[in-house]
């Protein structure tokens, strides 16, 4: 909810409160306690076998040397399927793939993209594509009439969704015999669609023509996911990781200056993780913003016990519970 409703919804209820003091309130607390708490999230992400990464514009009214109209980027990064599932924004003023290599430093397992070239700056690790993005650039390319079923981005439309189907009926194996199952099955599939590909000779600048040079821009990447069990068919975990920021920017458009846009990420990496974590978000902020300022000092090691994914958190901090207990 944008700063300046709840001012006017605070207002009706008879307290004034600017909104510089709301954002001061967020501010603060964001750079002093969750910080911390969001780096050390970080250095376990980047121990994941696998990464997904994406970003989202975002208009910051005051960078300096930049005029208010600029865009800016939010990037999000989240870990695989993972037993300690991780989800972290950053704000970055540009699309630089030279942000994605710093945040990444120190990450060597599979990084799972969109295919934006950008992400080739990161070192160290291996490239998988995104076939949910191929198959929409498919049926975009579906012409309307009476063809259209047998249209040839139909007919590659049709081999993208019995990848997804196929893969499906394995979600529940185990990373390895997922794997297995790839090779042995998948793989013949594959080999038939990208012989059926490189047989086309579309306009380039038609849609189908862009389906066909982003299929062949990718096919490495797009031809990993036989590579390891646990690599996801598609980007759509980070895609669906960065949609509650999107929803929020519908209402509050943009961030006033660069602190403000760091603190919106680091808020939102809390939140979404918790939640990912299944817990109750604000509960475990009031975890939090009541334990943390006793701690003699924010190290990994002392805030260990305070992470998303931590056993020793107490109950009520889950998302089943709806209050905390009386001290």
């Amino acid at each position: 909810m944008p700063l300046y409703r709840q001012e006017k919804d605070w207002a009706n209820q008879g307290v004034t409160l600017s909104r510089a003091t709301l954002a001061n309130w967020i501010i603060r607390p964001s750079h002093e306690w969750l910080e911390p708490v969001y780096n050390a999230i970080k250095e376990c992400l980047v121990t994941e076998p696998l990464i997904h990464a994406d970003e989202t514009v975002l208009q910051v009214l005051k960078e300096p040397g930049r005029k208010a109209t600029t865009e800016s980027r939010m990037w999000v990064y989240t870990s695989g399927r993972s037993p300690t599932p991780a989800i972290l924004f950053e704000y970055q003023p540009t699309r630089s793939g030279q942000h994605a290599r710093r945040f990444l430093e120190g990450f060597s397992g599979y990084l799972q993209t969109d295919g934006f070239s950008g992400y080739n700056a990161v070192p160290n690790v291996i490239h998988c594509g995104c076939w949910a993005h191929l198959q929409r650039k498919f049926e975009e390319a579906i012409p309307d009439g009476a063809d259209a079923k047998t249209s040839k981005a139909a007919i590659g439309y049709d081999y993208c969704n019995r990848l997804f189907a196929m893969d499906k009926k394995w979600e529940g194996l185990s990373d390895e015999r997922r794997h297995e199952e790839r090779l042995v099955n998948m793989k013949p599939l594959l080999d038939e669609f990208w012989q059926w590909v490189s047989a086309l000779n579309p306009l380039p600048k038609s849609n189908l023509g862009k389906a066909v040079t982003y299929a062949m821009n990718q096919k490495d990447s797009l031809n990993n996911i036989l590579l390891d069990g646990r690599i996801e068919l598609s980007n759509n975990r980070a895609e669906n990781a960065i949609r509650p920021y999107v929803t929020g920017r519908k209402n509050w458009l943009f961030a006033d200056t660069t602190r403000g846009a760091k603190a919106s990420a680091i808020v939102y990496s809390i939140i979404e993780t918790a939640k990912a974590n299944q817990l109750n978000p604000y509960m475990y902020l009031v975890y939090l913003l009541s334990k943390l300022p006793g701690l003699k000092e924010l190290t990994k090691e002392s805030l260990t016990p305070y992470l998303p994914w931590c056993p020793e958190l107490p109950p009520w901090c889950h998302s089943d519970s709806c209050k905390a207990p009386q001290d």
